[in-house]
């Protein structure tokens, strides 16, 4: 009688332990599908699970506020005559249309003298890459700098420029005399004889300014250029000078633009002080996105 009671109980829990293997092997083999999916889509995609971390910088500074009031004032010179509320206007700029103020942002100033007209403008860019398995924000934000670079015609930072023609050819020419060409003696002036005071004739003047041209700049942020143009001179206006100045710091692209136009014709502002002026605010925006 006892083996008989055994025999019907074992009879009815043997399908109830049937049922949990079953159970068990159908969740074992979702949970194999799942990862053997994951694991030839890693293979499949390569790097495609490793994606980059967003840019330093999620959004933009208000851009008239951005630029420090006493800095315009030094750039943007008013009227003597002009009133508080005329000063306060020119001083509060205006700020550029967008659509999307996280990602394109702008203000501009001008201001008028007896003695010409001054314009500044100061641009924000928060470069923004869509894949970041492929590209970081900072590595998009670069390849934009770049572009800007090469559309202003200046050499990529590492980049050796080929010799001019006229240089290679002097190089590899052979000398078309075997008697080497004397040494000047030294006079007590310490320049060549023959030569006036020691001075050579392809000397600046000393009253001349100096022309800095366009150039790519260091020290200013983690890339940048500045662009110097003069405009043309007209019969009743004289020549208005723009500098640009680009840089990029992490994801973000800016752009300051100072132009000076004087009033006089024949006045051609300085390179030195307008470019100086332009830089000096790139370097308070790098140190704003610093602190």
């Amino acid at each position: 009688m006892q083996r008989k009671a055994v025999r019907r109980a074992v009879r009815q829990v043997l399908p109830g332990i049937a049922a949990l293997g079953a159970l068990v092997a159908g969740l074992t083999g979702c949970s194999d599908g799942g990862g053997g999916g994951a694991t030839s889509d890693s293979k499949a995609g390569g790097n495609a699970g490793i994606v980059a971390q967003p840019g330093k910088y999620r959004s933009l500074p208000s851009p008239c506020k951005a630029v420090d009031a006493k800095r315009v004032r030094v750039m943007l010179p008013t009227p003597a005559e002009a009133t508080d509320q005329q000063r306060e206007q020119v001083y509060a700029g205006a700020a550029d249309a967008s659509y999307d103020g996280d990602r394109h942002v702008g203000c501009r100033w001008s201001a008028q003298t007896a003695e010409g007209t001054r314009l500044l403008s100061v641009g924000f860019e928060r470069v923004v890459s869509y894949d970041r398995a492929a590209a970081s924000d900072d590595d998009k934000a670069r390849q934009v700098y770049v572009r800007r670079l090469t559309d202003a015609h200046l050499p990529f930072p590492g980049v050796v420029t080929s010799p001019s023609p006229s240089a290679s050819t002097s190089a590899s020419a052979p000398a078309a005399s075997a008697t080497p060409t004397p040494t000047p003696t030294p006079t007590a002036s310490g320049g060549p004889a023959g030569s006036p005071s020691g001075s050579s004739s392809a000397s600046p003047s000393p009253s001349a300014p100096a022309e800095l041209g366009s150039r790519v700049l260091e020290g200013l942020g983690n890339d940048a250029y500045l662009e110097d143009k003069l405009g043309a001179a007209g019969a009743s206006a004289a020549q208005s000078r723009t500098v640009r100045i680009v840089f990029r710091t992490s994801n973000v692209i800016v752009t300051v633009e100072y132009s000076v136009q004087p009033a006089l014709p024949g006045t051609v502002p300085p390179s030195t002080e307008t470019q100086d002026r332009a830089r000096q605010l790139a370097q308070a925006l790098v140190d704003r996105f610093d602190e």
